[in-house]
Parts: structure tokens; sequence; C-alpha cells
């Protein structure tokens, strides 16, 4: 069995100050929005007014003759007297969010992180963060923004410690740092597990990564392999995995300390490659298809850092682990798949198979009747469509439930859209040979893919869908603290929910 890591990221220390110290390092300050125009924020008084003589000029127009502005994320460095530097970032309007400091912070670590540099760079980032959401936002984007995946060139040997600069001296300031720490090593797993190439994680490597995680933070683990799978009826997951010579596995991550009263459970597709199976996916389709297993990815990911953070909530997590193939051996369309728990599912296409490893997990998840039920997969391309690339579906049988998640998004910065589970999408769903069929007709195919999921967790368990197909890996350039490949999405806001529901 192969390493299941090509390249691992490790996060730089980040810790707190009152003040902007001597030897800062590479200093980030912002620039804010005004009716006035824009001011400098966070450059403490004493190093302006030097700067300002040394150069003849103040360091806020300066910073806009280099191309700076106080637009949100537009970052500038500024050569200072004495080899000194500066980095100014546009914080948007004065009256800033988490997010808009998040990804302005972001910004500025990334510029500093691409500088030629003999030695690893030191970051002190100073903007007058005193709120704890805003701490943890600023923290956040900092070390989020020094991820990278693959070889470091020489001359860019990255970023060795962040400072951030607040006023605030009470526990809150450093809860939310920790806050902030734990989040951040959470995402950077899951951004590692999603690159990481097909040939080297794949579903008995991934298992075997998920055992790793949980030694290291004590949780309960359990691994259902192809021959317990087929033993309890995991009809699913065995017929998607089928055509792979690398069979499926089914992975349960458990956090259960004294005390917790609510329990969470979260499932995850994990589809290691998805080739389409035998309703092959056009080439182009393929290539990023090693991210079909972002959202076991982030609940794996997830439950560890509720683990580090001591939250009292027990969590459980699912992860659905199968790798799509055509062969001999693969399952067909048409198929009728008895289901874990007995219900039969007509296969109504080979590339729809995240619906199924799903259905499975979600059956078996509800067997230990959790207080709330949240999955999570990179499911329909219709979501894509309905939504682009940056903004994630959320589907739920109940209002309360989805503003419940909405609520954990928007205080975790990341961008969710309810979609409705209608009337109509259930009949599409009939078959004569089944008890229903996976897929319906080429119309709202996130809705429908939905609507079959419901199937299998009773009514009576709150449960809610995030499709996460579209942000979960960006094809594009890198930005504020996304990089290109596996970005993480939906581990924030799993964690911000974690952290609302714990007593």
């Amino acid at each position: 069995m192969k390493a299941v890591k090509v390249f691992s990221f490790s996060l730089p220390a980040i810790a707190l100050s009152t003040s902007v110290g001597k030897d800062p390092g590479i200093l980030v300050v912002g620039l804010a929005q005004t009716s006035d125009g824009g001011i400098l924020v966070g450059l403490p008084d004493d190093r302006a007014k030097a700067s300002a003589k040394a150069l003849g000029v103040d360091l806020a127009t300066l910073a806009a003759q280099l191309g700076g502005s106080a637009k949100n994320g537009k970052a500038v460095l500024v050569p200072l007297p004495a080899g000194q530097k500066l980095v100014v970032v546009g914080l948007g309007p004065i009256d800033v969010t988490a997010e808009q400091v998040r990804r302005a912070v972001g910004a500025a670590v990334r510029l500093i992180d691409a500088l030629p540099a003999q030695a690893a760079q030191q970051v002190t980032v100073s903007l007058e963060t005193a709120e704890p959401g805003i701490i943890k936002g600023a923290a956040e984007g900092a070390l989020l923004a020094t991820y990278r995946y693959g070889p470091t060139k020489a001359e860019q040997p990255g970023i060795a410690s962040i400072t951030l600069v607040s006023p605030n001296k009470k526990p809150e300031a450093k809860q939310a740092l920790d806050l902030a720490a734990a989040t951040a090593a959470a995402v950077v797993q899951a951004r590692d597990w999603v690159n990481t190439p097909a040939n080297y994680l794949y579903p008995e490597t991934f298992a075997e990564a998920a055992r790793t995680l949980a030694r290291t933070h004590k949780l309960g683990i359990e691994v259902w392999d192809d021959k317990a799978l087929e033993r309890d009826g995991f009809g699913g997951l065995l017929a998607v995995g089928g055509g792979s010579s690398r069979k499926p596995r089914l992975v349960k991550l458990s956090y259960a300390p004294r005390g917790a009263r609510f329990h969470l459970a979260l499932v995850g597709k994990g589809i290691t490659f998805d080739s389409g199976g035998l309703d092959l996916k056009a080439a182009e389709g393929m290539y990023t298809m090693k991210c079909d297993m972002a959202g076991a990815a982030s609940v794996l990911a997830t439950v560890a850092a509720i683990a580090q953070l001591g939250l009292r909530i027990r969590v459980t997590a699912w992860a659905a682990m199968a790798e799509n193939m055509p062969s001999g051996h693969a399952g067909r369309p048409s198929d009728v798949l008895t289901m874990f728990g007995g219900t039969t599912v007509e296969n109504g296409n080979t590339d729809a198979e995240g619906r199924l490893v799903l259905a499975d997990a979600l059956a078996k998840c509800a067997t230990e009747t959790p207080d709330l039920v949240i999955d999570v997969a990179t499911l329909t391309g219709a979501c894509m469509v309905a939504l682009g690339l940056n903004v994630a579906g959320l589907m739920a049988r109940d209002d309360e439930t989805a503003d419940m998640v909405l609520d954990a998004a928007e205080a975790a910065g990341e961008s969710f859209w309810q979609l409705p589970i209608p009337e109509d999408a259930t009949p599409k769903l009939d078959s004569e040979v089944a008890d229903f069929k996976s897929t319906g007709d080429r119309y709202g195919g996130a809705l429908t893919a939905a609507a079959f999921l419901s199937k299998f967790v009773p009514e009576e368990i709150p449960w809610a869908h995030l499709d996460i197909a579209g942000p979960a890996f960006n094809s594009a350039s890198a930005h504020d603290y996304t990089p290109t490949g596996g970005t993480g999405m939906s581990v924030r806001t799993l964690i911000a929910l974690a952290h609302s529901r714990a007593n």
C-alpha cells in the first residue's frame, strides 16, 4: 500500500501581541475606505511619521502611487527605508466584516508568501482587530493563505511565523485565535486529501489516513471493508465500487465527550476518483475528479478539529469511500440495488454514483438517531449551473434546519444558498422495478438528488444536504486565502455549526 500523502502542509506558528514589535518582519496594515477617501489602519503613529519624513510622502499616498487602493483584497508591497517592508492591503468599507478581513489578510499574506527570500518570512498583521470574530477572521485568512500543495521553489521559502496585533487582552481573544488555528488546520487537512492524486488516495489508503487522524486526536473509529459491506448489505457502496480493483470502504469516526447533550452526524461523499463508471465522463470532465471525495475529507477533518477544541458535543462522521471505474465488474445503469436497510433502488446513471454511497451511509447513520444529520458532497453539475463555482447549495426538509446551517455559514464566511426540494421532485424518482429510481429527468438535477437522499433519513430526524460541487475545487488562479485546487469548502461552516450547538 502506497503512502497516502505525496505532500503534507504544516501551518506556520501564529500568536497574538498587543503592539507592533521592534522587528515585525514584514508588516501588514490596512487601507480602509471612508467618505473622505482612504485611511491607513494599524500603522503605529511613530512608524507612520518616521516613514513619511524619510520618504517625503505619507504612506497612504505612496501605496496608492504603487497601485494600492482601499478595494478589499488589493495588496501592494511598499519598500521602506533601511530595508524594511510594508504591505498595505485594502479592507473595503471601514466598518469591516470578518470575511472582509479574512480576504484582505489572505491577499496580503499570499503576496508575501510569493516574494523571493533567503529564509522563511516573519509576518506581523496589524489591523486594529479587537472583536473576537474579527480576530478569528484575520487569523484564518493569514493561515489559510500560506497553504501550498506540491514542491516549493527554493527562492520562495514561505512563512515562518505570524503575529496578529490586537488591543484585546481578554481571554476571548486567545480563544478566537485557538478556534481559528484549529479551523485552519482542519481546512488544510481537507485540502491535502483533496489534492492528493487518486493513485495515492483511494478507499483503502483514505481509510488508513482516517485511522491516523483517529490516533492523533484520540477518536473512535470503525472501518467496513468490502467483505463487511457485503455482510451488512451496503448495496450502494458495493455497486459503485464494484468496477474498481480498489475496493470500497465505509469509515465511522466518533467523538463523544462526557456530558455532551447534542449528537451531530456528518456524512461525506468519498469518491476518490470518478470516471463516471460505464456512463463514462468526457475526458475534459474527468481530470479534476480526484476531488470527488471532498465531502468525506471535510467531515473527517471537522471531527478532528472539534476534538482538538474540546467542544462538548457528540459528533459522528461517516465517510463513504469508493472509486467509480468502468470494468466487467462495474454496476450498470438499470441495475436494481438493495441499499443498507433493504430499500431497493433502480440505478438510473452510473455517473450519479455519489447519491448511492451517501444513501447507504445516511441509512446507517440514521440507526443511531442523531439530533441532526448533515451530508456534504460534490454531488451535481446541476448545482454548479444554478449557483456558479463559488456558492454551494443547501437543501433541507424544513426552514429551521436550513436557517441553522445558514447562520453557521454566515459566521464562518462561507457562501451557501438555499434551494428547495419541491414536491414535483419525488415523482421523478418513480420506478417500475424498485422502490424508486436514483435519477430523474434533466431538469432541477440538484433538487432531485436531494429528494432522493431524503428517502434515507427518517422524517423525524432533522437533515440538511450540502452540495459543494462548485466551490470545493478551484481550477482557476489562487486568490485571497483560496488556493488553486482543493479549498476545504464546508469545514468552517461545520465547525461553526458544532460550536453553536455545543453545551
